[in-house]
C-alpha cells in the first residue's frame, strides 16, 4: 500500500473518514462493479485491500462473486467488501484504479484470442502504458485474457515485449527481435538481418520488411539468404506497415482482387468501411497478408512464418478470422482498452451494520447480494 495513499485519495473520502472517526465506528457492506461486460481480473485490487487490512489491524471480507478470468455481465457486482467503514472509505480510489482498467484489457485479450484461436500472440503494449504500474496490470490483464482463451482451444499469448512483465505468460525473458531503428541503421533490411544472425546466431529470427515500402522484395531477399531458417521454420517476417500506404504490389482494387481468390466469403454481403479498411485498406490488411503468403509459397519458402502487427483491436481480430488471414503470430497493444471511459469501476455501498442502504436506483445491487445469500 503506497505509504502516501491519502494524496492519491478523493478529498471528499478522507473527509468522511475524518467524520466517521469522530462520531463512530458502523460496518459497510460495498458493491463493486463495471457498467460492461469485462473478465473477471480482480488480483491486484484484492492484493491491495488485503494489505491494507494488515497494516490497518482489521479484517476485510472480501466477497469476490466471480473467480478470475470469469466473464461477468454489464452491472453485475464483481466483489462485495465488508468491514470498517473508517478502514475502508479511503480505499476505493486506489482500489477501483487497480479494478476497472485489467477487466477490460482482458475482455479485450479474450476477444482477440477467440477470434484467431490457431495465431499466436505477443504482447506490445509496454510503449503504450503510462508507466510501469500500468505496464504491469495490461501484462496481468492479458495473461488472464489468454487463459481464457487457452480454455476454450486458442494458442493465445505466448510472450511479451519486456523482461519486467514476462513471469505473467510463464517466462523469464521479452519476446522480439528487432526494432525499425536497426533497419534503419543498417541501411537494408536484408542487412539488417545478417547483422542480427551475426550477433545472435541461435535465436528466431523475426525480420520487420515494410522499412523501405518493399514488403515482398525484401521478405523474399531475406528468405533466400537464409535458406536453412526458412526452411526450419525459424525465420518469421513482420508486416508493420502504417495506415497511410498499401504494402508493395497493392492498391485497392488489387486488394480486393486477392480476396477474391483467396477468401471471397469474407467480401461478400454488407461491411461497414471499418470493416473493409481491415479487409482491403492501407496497410497491414487481410489482403496484406494474403499477398505475403503467395509470395512466399510460391517461392518456395512454405515454412517461413508471418507476423502480423499494427492496430490489431479485436474488430480487426475479427476481420482476420472472417478473411481466414494466414497469420502466425500478431503483435499487439490493443486489448488495451480503447474508450478509457469503459474501464471506470464503481463502489456503492449497499448495507451498513448489516441492513440495506443504497442510493435511488442501484438497488439492484443489494437485491443481488440478498439473492446470493437466500
Amino acid at each position: 500500500m503506497p505509504s502516501d495513499l491519502a494524496r492519491h485519495t478523493d478529498s471528499y473520502f478522507l473527509r468522511t473518514k475524518e467524520i466517521v472517526g469522530r462520531h463512530g465506528d458502523r460496518r459497510a457492506t460495498y458493491a463493486i462493479f463495471l457498467r460492461r461486460p469485462v473478465i473477471s481480473a480482480p488480483r491486484f485490487a484484492i492484493d491491495f485491500i488485503e494489505e491494507a487490512a494488515r497494516e490497518r489491524g482489521t479484517r476485510f471480507e472480501i466477497d469476490l462473486r466471480y473467480a478470475e478470468g470469469e466473464w461477468v455481465g454489464a452491472g453485475e457486482p464483481l466483489i462485495y467488501l465488508s468491514g470498517s467503514l473508517y478502514h475502508l472509505v479511503d480505499l476505493e480510489t486506489v482500489y477501483l484504479q487497480k479494478l476497472g482498467p485489467p477487466c477490460v484489457a482482458a475482455y479485450n485479450a479474450h476477444a482477440m484470442c477467440a477470434a484467431l484461436p490457431r495465431a499466436a500472440f505477443l504482447a506490445m503494449d509496454a510503449r503504450h502504458c503510462a508507466g510501469a504500474e500500468m505496464a504491469e496490470m495490461m501484462a496481468y490483464a492479458a495473461s488472464v485474457g489468454s487463459a481464457a482463451a487457452k480454455r476454450e482451444g486458442a494458442v493465445g499469448f505466448i510472450g511479451n515485449a519486456t523482461d519486467a512483465t514476462a513471469p505473467w505468460f510463464g517466462n523469464e525473458h521479452g519476446l522480439g527481435t528487432m526494432p525499425h531503428a536497426l533497419i534503419g541503421y543498417a541501411g537494408s533490411t536484408l542487412r539488417a538481418a545478417q547483422l542480427f544472425r551475426e550477433t545472435y546466431p541461435d535465436a528466431p529470427m523475426t525480420v520487420l520488411v515494410d522499412y523501405f515500402g518493399r514488403e515482398i522484395t525484401d521478405s523474399l531477399d531475406v528468405a533466400r539468404a537464409f535458406p536453412d531458417l526458412a526452411a526450419a521454420g525459424t525465420l518469421s517476417l513482420r508486416l508493420d506497415t502504417h495506415g497511410g500506404r498499401y504494402i508493395e504490389g497493392l492498391d485497392l482494387n488489387r486488394s480486393y482482387e486477392v480476396l477474391a481468390l483467396e477468401a471471397p466469403q469474407s467480401i461478400r454481403g454488407f461491411r461497414s468501411e471499418a470493416d473493409l479498411r481491415h479487409l482491403v485498406g492501407t496497410g497491414v490488411s487481410a489482403a496484406a497478408i494474403w499477398q505475403l503468403r503467395r509470395s512466399l509459397d510460391q517461392a518456395g519458402f512454405e515454412r517461413v512464418r508471418i507476423v502480423a502487427s499494427s492496430g490489431f483491436s479485436p474488430v480487426k481480430c475479427q476481420m482476420m478470422a472472417a478473411a481466414n488471414a494466414p497469420i502466425d503470430v500478431v503483435g499487439t497493444g490493443s486489448y488495451l482498452p480503447e474508450v478509457w471511459t469503459e474501464t471506470y469501476a464503481t463502489a456503492d455501498i449497499v448495507a451498513y451494520d448489516d441492513k440495506p442502504m443504497v442510493k435511488k436506483g442501484r438497488e439492484f445491487l443489494w437485491d443481488k447480494r440478498a439473492k446470493a445469500a437466500s
